[in-house]
């Protein structure tokens, strides 16, 4: 928990709904005051009649800092953990998606199990947090131009709105819904192939064959769309081999495909 209106709104709504809530506050050494930044989290879980647990994370210095820190942070917090998330967030993602190249899963967004308040506005947690006099804290990373999601968040999508005259981060969550929705019937028709089987994989739609794959040599997450079709190349009998991520290397033999490394 940041100590934000969208996860305090999150903790308030939690106990609220009789839930045995507690709240994880993530320090990731990165700049002063984080010590100050706990003590409200856990003040606001005390007054909410909330649990409180304080982590430290080890983020270093290097590129990519926002999702390194991201990454750190959620191996640290429980599986199980519960955020904060928003329909203003769901649509910023969409869009970093889009700009990363990202296919189908990625322009559907975040899935609603970890995150509950993923239909509120940011408008409507302020308001929550507001009516219940509740401190709140505005992380000023947030506001650095360094980081793309801010620049989406304070520059792209406010022109988004002026251009189509509407509230696109509404129209964007709604898509996402409804590309998720297709993204799960695609998986559920995928399952039904088997990847190892080059004629099956030849023979299929090049939509669900290019999922089957991918399903198949996530570790933990799917390889890029680039090596996908390597692979299908493979099973296609136009190539021998290919390399893929992780040091792992498909081959056929016979009419079978089969990765050998990690």
């Amino acid at each position: 928990m940041s100590g934000g209106p969208d996860s305090t709104a999150l903790l308030a709504l939690a106990v609220a709904s009789g839930c045995l809530a507690t709240a994880i506050h993530v320090d990731h050494g990165l700049r002063p005051g984080s010590a100050t930044e706990a003590a409200v989290v856990e003040a606001t879980a005390a007054r909410l009649g909330a649990g409180f647990r304080s982590l430290r994370v080890d983020v270093g210095a290097g590129p990519n800092l926002e999702a390194r820190a991201r990454e750190a942070r959620y191996r640290a917090l429980p599986p199980d953990v519960l955020t904060g998330h928003t329909a203003d967030d769901q649509a910023e993602t969409v869009l970093v998606n889009l700009l990363r190249g990202s296919g189908l899963d990625g322009l559907a967004g975040m899935r609603p199990q970890h995150h509950p308040v993923l239909r509120l506005r940011r408008t409507e947690t302020r308001a929550l947090c507001a009516a219940l006099d509740l401190d709140t804290i505005d992380d000023p990373s947030n506001h650095d131009p360094r980081h793309r999601r801010n620049r989406i968040r304070h520059e792209l999508v406010p022109l988004l709105d002026a251009i189509a005259e509407r509230d696109v981060s509404a129209l964007l969550a709604r898509q996402a819904d409804t590309l998720r929705a297709e993204a799960d019937l695609l998986d559920d028709l995928a399952a039904a192939l088997d990847p190892t089987d080059a004629a099956a994989l030849t023979a299929a739609p090049a939509a669900l064959a290019r999922r089957a794959v991918r399903r198949w040599l996530a570790d933990p997450y799917p390889p890029d769309a680039a090596a996908v079709e390597r692979v299908l190349a493979v099973a296609r009998g136009e190539a021998v081999a290919c390399e893929i991520d992780g040091g792992r290397r498909i081959h056929r033999s016979g009419m079978r495909l089969a990765t050998v490394g990690r």
